[in-house]
């Protein structure tokens, strides 16, 4: 990628969980996480883009969306480099059936099939599955120095 993408990110957390995507890298062989949404396209808001990926991705509906912040994101995924600006929106999923599912198939753009589960916040960290955006985890944590440190 040679440009900067903007996206939404939805953090839906449930008694201590985190709402994510099962994703994997395979030129780093290793398993990654990240809160669903996706790109905002020209003319939307970061806000209607979250609710927009989470209807594509998941069919869910979602009321009460706020504003939590942003991060940069400058990464390589399956050997290709990126950089993201990453709204950061919060929520309530509008089906209460979906904070009862542990883990359901949801889809990408293309329709290729993608993993979304419920995931604790200690299950992420240095030495086990990273939670993406860099900085996100820290930041979920309430760990300002962390989330410094990470994108410097």
């Amino acid at each position: 990628m040679s440009s900067i993408r903007a996206i939404a990110l939805g953090i839906f957390q449930h008694q201590g969980r985190l709402l994510v995507f099962e994703g994997y890298d395979a030129h780093k062989r290793q398993t990654f996480y990240r809160p669903l949404g996706g790109g905002i396209q020209f003319g939307e808001r970061g806000a209607q883009a979250m609710v927009r990926e989470l209807r594509e991705e998941i069919g869910a509906e979602v009321v009460g969306v706020r504003y939590l912040g942003a991060l940069e994101n400058i990464f390589t995924c399956n050997g290709v480099d990126g950089h993201e600006i990453v709204l950061l929106y919060a929520g309530e999923l509008a089906d209460p059936a979906f904070y009862a599912t542990a883990e359901l198939v949801g889809h990408e753009d293309d329709g290729t099939p993608i993993k979304v589960l419920w995931k604790a916040l200690q299950e992420f960290g240095a030495d086990t599955a990273p939670l993406y955006p860099d900085g996100l985890l820290a930041w979920l944590r309430g760990n300002p120095e962390a989330i410094h440190d990470a994108l410097l």
